[in-house]
């Protein structure tokens, strides 16, 4: 199943005479995982934000397929300190989803130990994982990341994105995801759309870490990166991050 859910055809989104997108172009696919890429300032909160309508483009348009739902997860929180909140509470603001809703969408995402906890106190991982079972709840067509594993260390990164995989499958929805780092996204990713305002380049993350305009933006990825990659390419994860199945392949790069 490859149907279009959200195309950008053109867009161009403009700040004081700047345009920060100009004519970007992309489609989300139920069951593809899209990685967006690109530098600080390159446009890719702006993109995000035009697509689920929170940008008004200043040209070009947002098509959204009919009955498709959004699931969103922010860049960054943004809570009252003073304000006593638990992970239950936070998840049933301005919702009405029952307990049993709640429980199931937390405990798909690992988290369900921390239904009660106070959201001032989780750790990144912790909060993004909140973040993600809250987004989940609708059954969304389209779930939409933006910088998913920011302050979550390298382990769990990569079980952020086996998760990210898990629901792709079991929701049966597209995916977009920001990043600004491609070498442990790889594994996870149909599809690499690199931005600098437009689209520099697109495609398998493959051929995209030998495009010259990702290795002029990103550099060449190491062999540590690329062996990262190859590493977990080539066996699944279960969510605690450990190897399922794992199949030890030699893989040789000159």
């Amino acid at each position: 199943m490859t149907d279009s859910l959200v195309s950008l055809d053109a867009v161009t989104v403009t700040f004081n005479g700047r345009h920060v997108l100009d004519k970007v172009s992309m489609q989300l696919k139920r069951g593809q995982i899209t990685t967006l890429i690109g530098p600080n300032g390159a446009g890719k909160s702006t993109l995000v934000k035009a697509l689920i309508g929170l940008v008004k483009p200043s040209a070009g348009k947002v098509q959204i397929a009919r009955d498709v739902k959004i699931g969103y997860v922010p860049q960054k929180l943004q809570l009252n300190q003073t304000l006593p909140l638990t992970v239950d509470r936070f998840i049933r603001l301005g919702t009405r989803y029952t307990n049993a809703q709640i429980s199931h969408a937390l405990q798909t995402v690992n988290a369900e130990s921390l239904q009660y906890a106070n959201m001032h106190t989780l750790s990144g991982g912790e909060t993004q994982r909140v973040l993600l079972a809250r987004a989940i709840l609708k059954h969304p067509d389209v779930l939409v990341l933006d910088e998913p594993v920011q302050g979550v260390d390298v382990s769990g990164q990569l079980e952020m994105y086996s998760l990210i995989s898990q629901l792709r499958d079991s929701l049966g929805c597209a995916v977009l995801m920001v990043s600004h780092d491609l070498h442990l996204v790889m594994a996870k990713t149909d599809e690499v759309i690199c931005l600098q305002h437009h689209v520099c380049c697109s495609g398998e993350p493959d051929a995209i870490s030998q495009h010259p305009s990702y290795v002029a933006m990103f550099g060449r990825q190491t062999s540590e990166q690329l062996a990262l990659y190859h590493h977990h390419h080539h066996h699944k994860h279960d969510l605690a991050g450990q190897p399922v199945s794992c199949e030890h392949q030699e893989h040789h790069h000159d």
